[in-house]
């Protein structure tokens, strides 16, 4: 039985070892095969955890015992490279070596106090600021789905290696669109929560402001809500975390499909699919109207590449160490960003606030707004972005332009699967809601799921699919 374990999600394992019926060594047994399978085919894993058998026997012992941490204890889980882990390097994947961290950081550690079995560290871009996985450290990842094309970045290696079903659940991050849009590059659920709900402490610095959410790529609606039931809640030390979730309204809920930001463009394969689903949500009982942004994003997003050149500059002047590992076109972007003006940086706050402000205004009539998850189809592995879509040449955010808004407005977003392309490859759609409505988003998305379900759908290698 133990092969098949690793089709299963966190849910489904839970019940497993609760029922006595598989443990959390057979689960790791499988996961650990499943990724020796494919990991010479994707390169997911940064680096593995060589204490992760350990685990697995002290969640088992604690099964046998009738004393489980939770309902997912032993769980295999993944962990960006990014994000802190004790016993494990933890790196802005610079060139460079890095001994283990001494502790985990707040995400993390409610993950292992939890009892999930941490497998591996996963492949990002250095510094966690490009849309694609490929770092001088690591090297190129790779889509499950099409080899020679991207799972998206930056929580690129994650997304691989919970599609190929090495564990259903892969702790990442969202600065802007970091989870969301390789969930939809790779047919995953990516739950990017309201700012603050999921507190973050005794991290790297992030070079995105406080736009930077940690979450979690998963197979499932009801996976990704029993993660976010384990991150989740205030922490005195995080001034976020203090917000109460805001309750579901008790009329019709009312949401504004958006096509089109500006005159960005979009694929039709992509435009096509999220249409479709858009009936979905009509059948809900949604009332779906068209229409753009109720609020202005253009200005942001002009700014948007000054962000990271801005912060990694600050990064390297904080750890001249980290400065001089870094790769070039980093140490590059971190020279124009020194070189920014501080009234740009007093500009990004100001235009920041101004978005959250009307993005508040606007939710107080909107309960959704819905847009395809990415503007293209997953790109060749190791190209940094898509210079076409839909025959218009676009710049480095042109496939990223549904998404880092949200981390800017602090607001929740989620992508889920919907129907795949005529050549199978996933495509997401991606609903965000009132800062505070993330049970809102999972609720919707679980109902939109049980009509078009996707978690079955496996890739499948090119020697297999040949037998």
């Amino acid at each position: 039985m133990s092969t098949e374990l690793w089709r299963l999600s966190a849910v489904e394992l839970g019940r497993l070892f609760a029922a006595a019926r598989a443990t959390p060594v057979d689960a790791l047994e499988a996961a650990q095969a499943r990724a020796g399978t494919w990991e010479p085919h994707l390169n997911a894993i940064a680096r593995e955890n060589p204490g992760a058998r350990a685990e697995a026997e002290a969640s088992a012992a604690r099964w046998r015992a009738g004393t489980p941490l939770s309902p997912l204890d032993g769980v295999p889980m993944t962990v960006k490279e990014f994000l802190v882990t004790a016993g494990l390097p933890s790196t802005y994947a610079e060139p460079g070596e890095a001994g283990p961290s001494d502790h985990d950081e707040l995400p993390v550690a409610r993950m292992r106090r939890a009892g999930l079995v941490t497998l591996a560290k996963t492949t990002m871009p250095e510094f966690a600021v490009q849309g694609y996985t490929a770092s001088a450290r690591f090297g190129v990842t790779r889509n499950p789905w099409n080899l020679g094309s991207t799972p998206g970045g930056s929580t690129g290696g994650g997304a691989a290696a919970t599609a190929a079903g090495y564990a259903p659940i892969a702790l990442g991050t969202d600065g802007g669109g970091s989870l969301r849009r390789p969930a939809g590059h790779t047919g995953l659920v990516g739950l990017k929560s309201s700012l603050g709900r999921v507190p973050r402490l005794g991290g790297l610095p992030s070079p995105l402001l406080d736009f930077e959410v940690a979450g979690a790529l998963t197979r499932t609606v009801a996976d990704a809500r029993a993660v976010l039931r384990l991150m989740e809640g205030a922490d005195p030390r995080v001034l976020w975390s203090t917000f109460v979730p805001a309750p579901r309204p008790e009329r019709r809920l009312r949401a504004r499909y958006v096509e089109r930001i500006g005159d960005a463009p979009l694929d039709p394969v992509i435009a096509a699919a999220c249409r479709r689903a858009l009936a979905d949500l009509e059948a809900l009982g949604v009332a779906v109207e068209e229409g753009p942004l109720p609020f202005d994003v253009a200005g942001l997003n002009a700014l948007w590449p000054e962000i990271g050149k801005i912060g990694i500059a600050r990064l390297f002047a904080a750890d001249p160490d980290l400065a001089a590992r870094a790769s070039a076109p980093y140490r590059a972007m971190a020279a124009e960003g020194a070189r920014a003006p501080a009234p740009l940086l007093y500009e990004i706050v100001e235009r920041v606030q101004a978005l959250r402000n009307a993005a508040s205004a606007a939710f107080a009539d909107l309960d959704l707004i819905v847009t395809p998850s990415a503007a293209a189809m997953p790109w060749a592995a190791d190209a940094v972005y898509p210079e076409v879509i839909d025959g218009q040449p676009v710049g480095p955010r042109g496939h990223a332009v549904y998404s880092g808004w949200v981390n800017a407005a602090a607001l929740p977003g989620l992508s889920l699967p919907v129907d795949p392309a005529p050549d199978g490859m996933p495509i997401g759609l991606h609903l965000v809601a009132g800062f505070g409505r993330d049970d809102l988003l999972l609720d919707i998305a679980e109902r939109v799921e049980a009509r078009r379900p996707f978690a079955d759908r496996w890739p499948v290698l090119p020697a297999e699919s040949a037998r």
